[in-house]
């Protein structure tokens, strides 16, 4: 099947371990068929309204969804909870930036069907390590503000590269390594192992972003540095906040003077 229309159906699949298999498979097959079909140009119309999502976890505000401390067993798993769900969303962003924006290069969605593969591990990883502590996906309550930002910005691939990748995932990059420690301190090893796998395919996804909000810059005659604060004032994205992973964002392509950009 044409990639994007598959990533699209794939995109529409509730449950949550089904979608990251398919979502494997999807970037499997796109990878061993080096000629697979894309279809680049087609404007998609889904059936339903994606994504595809389970019953549960419960969605709330995210003032509703209460603080998770590492260092009781709930709290533990609970935290656990919270970044599978930000990977299990990060999966349907990846599907999403397939499907719903045609004229790209092809590159553009081979690149985002790998991010979708990936981000479909990283769900698998914490998924089964929140097993291991009894507890399924689901469990606990959760937020939608990635989803609430994919859908502000569905009307522009360019506003998409920039407070998606670049602005929301990328603040992973500053989050990961206090969250480590915290694990770390409360004798999770395995947690901090896969937060490290994490964090090494965030730096990639991100630096994927910056590439193609700079090729959409490019193309319009925009300037990025001056573009970005305008985009997030423009669709209300957060505001980031420090402490900022220096050395990760430089790896994911950030420039110095984006970094400065920070700071002020």
């Amino acid at each position: 099947m044409e990639l994007r229309s598959r990533a699209l159906q794939v995109l529409l699949i509730a449950e949550p371990q089904a979608k990251a298999l398919a979502a494997r498979e999807l970037h499997d097959a796109a990878v061993a068929a080096e000629a697979a079909a894309l279809d680049t140009a087609t404007l998609l119309t889904p059936d339903t309204e994606p994504p595809g999502r389970p019953e549960r976890p419960r969605l709330l505000a995210a003032l509703q969804v209460g603080s998770r401390s590492p260092f009781t067993p709930e709290g533990r798993a609970a935290l656990i909870h919270a970044i599978a769900h930000i990977e299990f969303n990060a999966i349907n962003l990846a599907l999403d930036a397939v499907w719903r924006f045609p004229g790209m290069p092809r590159q553009y969605y081979l690149d985002w069907l790998q991010v979708a593969s990936e981000e479909a591990l990283h769900f698998t990883l914490l998924d089964g390590h929140l097993r291991g502590l009894g507890k399924s996906y689901g469990d606990f309550d959760a937020h939608d503000g990635l989803w609430t930002m994919a859908m502000r910005t569905a009307g522009d691939v360019l506003a998409r590269m920039a407070l998606v990748p670049r602005t929301l995932e990328a603040r992973g990059l500053d989050a990961t390594p206090p969250l480590q420690a915290k694990f770390a301190k409360a004798g999770d090893a395995r947690a901090v192992e896969i937060l490290d796998v994490i964090l090494r395919d965030e730096v990639g996804h991100v630096r994927i972003g910056n590439h193609w909000y700079r090729h959409l810059c490019r193309e319009r005659g925009l300037d990025p540095l001056t573009l970005y604060p305008e985009l997030v004032e423009r669709y209300e994205a957060p505001r980031l906040r420090p402490p900022f992973n220096v050395e990760a964002r430089s790896a994911a392509g950030f420039s110095d003077e984006e970094i400065a950009y920070l700071g002020s």
